[in-house]
Order: structure tokens, then C-alpha cells, then sequence
């Protein structure tokens, strides 16, 4: 089984390189984040044989799962806290598997309510993770997590050292997951390995000279980690024209 993720920067905006992409790499489910837009093309990708399921927000956020398989989808909402109205969680099964799509908040400017947002947003999503891994039941976290988890997963950590992404408690948060038992997919495969990002901004070239960072990541349970197969980083679409700041990350399951 193939899986992938990619924040898509506006669904509308990238439905060509996103389906060329699913043309060319025919993933049998794709998780997409960053939709921006209240209305989600269900049927055009029906066509394409998928099946989906999104949740979607006017303007922002959004979250969407392509399936060659059928999906049952389990909750839209990452309980815990009621008023929260953004769309950034979608928790599905599919082909016996928990497969859940986040889009975890940016949290920037540190210091203000965004960033305050964003730790309790990982304090409930690591309540619900610990929930999930004393089910036992396969399962399979992806999609942005706006976290660079160690200093090898940006180009250069004096960059980023007052950016929410970076710092030291979203940070400690992801590897408060990993002490859970869930692997990070690439990581278990490409220890040690730099340079390997799947988000550049649009200035200064930052593709273009790979000053990058690693944000977009699968977390898998214990129950299926032993079934990694491959997990890689594709940075064509990021070369294309009028790209997504992102690329997608593909993994492979036995």
C-alpha cells in the first residue's frame, strides 16, 4: 500500500500538479492539508478513481483523504476542546487501518494567542495518540505538523531559532509522541541523513538552493511500523511552475 501526504496550498490552486502528480506516483490514498476553500472537488477526483472525504474551512485551513479504498470516516474534530472550529483533523479507517490527516497549526508570532493555540492543539493531539496506541489498532498519522523536530531537519537551525516551528516545546510535544511508541516513517529510514526537507519558502530562491525544512511527517504505531516498507521525500512537483510551498512525502506499506 501506498500512502502519501502533501500540504497543497489551496486545492483549487494546485488541482493540475496535483493530479498530474497522482497520474505519474498513483498512490493508493493521499492525504492533503492547507485546502483553503469551502467546497472540495469530490467528484472530479471520483473520476480519477478515488473516493474522498474532507473537511473544509472558508479560506483556510482544510484536510482531505483520497482512497482507492472505501473510507470510513471515524471524527472530523480532535476532541477536547469544543469551540475549536478550525479544520485541521480528519480521522479515518481504511483498509483496516487508522489513518489520520492533521494540519497542525503554524503558531506564529511566539508569544501570542497563535502559539498558545498551537501547544494546547499538541497537548490534545498527544491525549488522543496516547488513546490510540493503547487500542492496539494499526494506525498512521500524517500531514504537516508545522514541527522541525531536530536541527538536521532544517538547513540551518539559526534561521529558525525564533520561529514557532522550531521551537523548544512544540519540539519536545513530537518527541513526546515518539516516547509513545509511534516511529517517524522517514527518520527510521534515513538516520543521520541532511538535507532532506519538504518545505521551502517562495523568496530568495530557497528551493532552488535547498535552504529547506522537514515538517511533513507519518507517525506510525507500533502495530504497523514493522510493515515500513520505503518512506521518501519527491521534490519534483516543488520544481514545477506556481508549486505548493510543500512537496509530498510517500511510504510505502508490505
Amino acid at each position: 500500500m501506498r500512502i502519501a501526504s502533501w500540504n497543497v496550498n489551496s486545492i483549487r490552486a494546485r488541482i493540475e500538479p496535483v493530479t498530474k502528480w497522482l497520474e505519474k506516483s498513483n498512490p493508493d490514498i493521499l492525504l492533503m492539508q492547507e485546502l483553503k476553500g469551502s467546497e472540495f472537488p469530490t467528484a472530479y477526483f471520483k473520476d480519477l478513481g478515488y473516493e474522498s472525504a474532507a473537511v473544509t474551512q472558508k479560506t483556510y485551513n482544510g484536510v482531505a483523504i483520497l482512497s482507492r479504498y472505501p473510507i470510513e470516516t471515524i471524527s472530523t474534530t480532535l476532541k477536547g476542546d469544543e469551540a475549536d472550529s478550525h479544520a485541521r483533523f480528519l480521522d479515518t479507517r481504511i483498509e483496516g487501518i487508522r489513518i489520520i490527516n492533521i494540519y497542525l497549526p503554524n503558531g506564529n508570532p511566539i508569544g501570542t494567542d497563535k502559539f498558545a493555540y498551537k501547544l494546547a492543539w499538541m497537548d490534545r493531539l498527544s491525549s488522543f495518540m496516547t488513546d490510540l496506541i493503547r487500542s492496539d489498532e494499526p494506525a498512521l498519522i500524517g500531514g504537516d505538523f508545522n514541527v522541525i523536530p531536530e536541527d538536521i531537519d532544517c538547513h540551518k537551525p539559526s534561521y529558525w531559532i525564533r520561529d514557532a516551528l522550531f521551537q523548544p516545546e512544540p519540539r519536545a510535544r513530537y518527541r513526546s509522541l515518539l516516547t509513545l511508541g509511534y516511529a517517524d516513517a522517514f527518520r527510521s529510514l534515513h538516520p543521520g541523513e541532511t538535507g532532506k526537507f519538504t518545505y521551502w519558502d517562495y523568496f530568495r530562491k530557497a528551493f532552488e538552493s535547498n535552504r529547506g525544512i522537514r515538517i511533513d511527517h507519518f507517525l506510525l504505531s507500533p502495530s504497523i511500523a514493522h510493515r515500513l516498507k520505503s518512506c521518501e521525500i519527491d521534490t519534483e512537483p516543488r520544481a514545477q511552475e506556481k508549486p505548493s510551498d510543500h512537496t509530498p512525502i510517500l511510504l510505502e506499506l508490505t
